[in-house]
């Protein structure tokens, strides 16, 4: 009978701590999981080997008597002796079943299909004779899932929802105002199954919101460009502002400059985690020169332009 070295199997060493040996545990566990790597054998078999080691290793009177054993065996080793001569039988547990069953087992035959624990362990420390070979659950929540969506910065700006299908079930998810190109919208349960009984994983939508034709957003806020005639912008007036609510008026002062910016509070995009409050919304003024005069308009301006030159004269 081939002796099994649980602490190699496990990657610890022989004065590992209980912390120590349930910490290696669970990340080989977790790494050969057959639901992790489905249709391979060699996991399979390696997840065996490390459910066992740790059924042993996990349980003081067990590891005590393993560790005993392997003082033994080793010392027979160093002694010259062949290992397939050792005598095993003074270690054959007389008890089926020692230790019992924990009730956070799963059945590794269940798992498998048959051959759970090894010859080995189940001469030492029982399990001959028909008793339920475990293995302990591993629960893990399933894997989260993404799915892209784009949406108009309207939509970012009101909220809105997309109808998703995800195995068979059509799913609607409300995408709340404010989102920005990068958000994540949770939906819980929706992604992939649990293993070992855990939860399921989530589904999350991941925001790109499309270019607009008029307004770059900046965090919360959105910038414009807004044309200003030359005569406006002289004299002073109003002009009108695209929001995404609708057109505003906005007072053009009297001189004003191309390139000036103002600020118009509260017209941004709506707050993700205060849909109450808004960003602003910033106008950059862009003269509009007019390309085509009549002649008495360029006549005008030739003495509107003599003027200003006698002006700067003076």
């Amino acid at each position: 009978m081939e002796y099994k070295d649980y602490y190699k199997i496990l990657g610890v060493e022989k004065r590992a701590s209980v912390r120590e040996i349930k910490q290696a545990y669970r990340k080989l566990a977790r790494q050969y999981h057959p639901d992790v790597n489905p249709g391979n054998k060699k996991a399979e078999e390696k997840f065996k080997t490390i459910n066992e080691a740790y059924e042993v290793l996990s349980d003081p009177e067990k590891r005590r008597k393993y560790d005993q054993l392997g003082t033994s065996y080793f010392s027979w080793q160093q002694q010259g002796g062949d290992p397939h001569g050792f005598d095993w039988s003074q270690w054959f547990s007389g008890q089926s079943g020692e230790g019992g069953v924990r009730v956070d087992y799963s059945d590794l035959d269940d798992l498998f299909g048959g051959g759970g624990f090894s010859d080995f362990f189940q001469t030492i420390f029982g399990g001959v004779g028909g008793q339920r070979r475990s293995a302990r659950r591993v629960s893990r929540k399933g894997r989260d899932y993404e799915q892209p969506v784009e949406i108009s910065l309207e939509e970012a700006v009101r909220g809105t929802q997309r109808v998703l299908s995800a195995d068979g079930e059509r799913i609607t998810v409300k995408i709340p105002p404010g989102v920005k190109t990068g958000s994540k919208v949770r939906v819980a349960g929706k992604g992939g199954g649990g293993m070992g009984g855990g939860p399921a994983g989530d589904l999350y939508l991941k925001v790109t919101v499309s270019r607009h034709p008029v307004f770059e957003r900046k965090g919360d806020d959105l910038h414009c460009e807004v044309p200003v005639d030359l005569y406006t912008a002289v004299l002073g007036g109003e002009t009108d502002v695209p929001t995404l609510n609708g057109k505003v008026r906005l007072k053009i002062p009297v001189g004003t400059q191309g390139g000036r910016t103002f600020r118009l509070r509260g017209k941004g995009v709506p707050y993700l985690r205060n849909p109450a409050g808004r960003g602003d919304l910033y106008v950059t003024v862009k003269i509009s020169v007019p390309k085509r005069l009549s002649r008495k308009e360029r006549a005008l301006f030739e003495e509107l332009a003599g003027l200003h030159q006698k002006r700067r004269d003076a």
